[in-house]
């Protein structure tokens, strides 16, 4: 059973071309072409890195029947391995900024016949999510993490101890000088700042209960899970 009786059935509010227009970015922010001219060949470029993405999916103990939101979801990679764990009566909910990645996410919803898929285009921060969730996904979104104000209107939209995962890159120990140089080359086409890459969940912990984290690839990634606390008006 869901732990949200009483919100909407999964379906509802999922209407992908009802979803509101993309928001401009943020006044002084650059977009990240890795995200706009190089949407296309974003798959190809990151797919050494799907058996991350899977793992991180595979720590959000999701059920059968569920909605999970899938925060930056890009250009829908994680879909198929949320769908597996929601299956047909469940449905997921992509998040996404970029109406690049947008449009290669639609695409593959309609290539894979996904009737229980959708993506809303939005930054984060001003998503308008018209149903509460039961789990939410935050893989390799440093930028957003970064922000307090897209983090807390995610978790507006969760069911009170709803579970939480979040994955991504990070800065191993600062005398593994090579690696973290391998770190900064590998994730600089996909971030708009480093800052707080040494610890990226430290603004999501906050909003989040029973937290636990465990650093993959010495010290280089890390997996982070927890519940949902109640949500947090403005």
């Amino acid at each position: 059973m869901s732990r949200c009786p009483d919100r909407p059935p999964p379906t509802s509010g999922l209407d992908s071309t009802s979803a509101p227009a993309a928001q401009p970015p943020a006044r002084g922010v650059v977009r990240q072409p890795a995200y706009s001219e190089d949407a296309r060949s974003y798959d190809r470029m990151t797919g050494a890195y799907q058996g991350f993405r899977r793992a991180t999916v595979d720590a959000l103990p999701v059920r059968p029947g569920q909605v999970v939101l899938d925060v930056g979801c890009g250009s829908g990679l994680c879909f198929g391995f949320l769908l597996e764990k929601v299956g047909p009566e469940g449905s997921v909910v992509g998040i996404e900024e970029s109406p690049e990645m947008v449009a290669v996410a639609r695409e593959r919803i309609e290539q894979e016949g996904w009737r229980n898929a959708t993506v809303v285009q939005s930054r984060a921060e001003d998503a308008e999510i018209a149903l509460t969730a039961d789990a939410a996904l935050f893989c390799a979104v440093h930028d957003i993490l970064q922000s307090r104000d897209a983090l807390r209107n995610v978790m507006n939209h969760l069911c009170p101890g709803a579970w939480v995962a979040a994955g991504g890159g990070k800065w191993a120990a600062p005398w593994m000088l090579a690696l973290n140089l391998a770190v900064m080359i590998l994730h600089a086409p996909y971030v708009r700042s480093f800052e707080g890459f040494h610890r990226p969940w430290s603004h999501l912990e906050q909003l989040l209960e029973d937290v636990q984290v465990r650093e993959l690839a010495f010290g280089s990634g890390y997996i982070l899970t927890g519940h949902a606390r109640p949500p947090v008006r403005s």
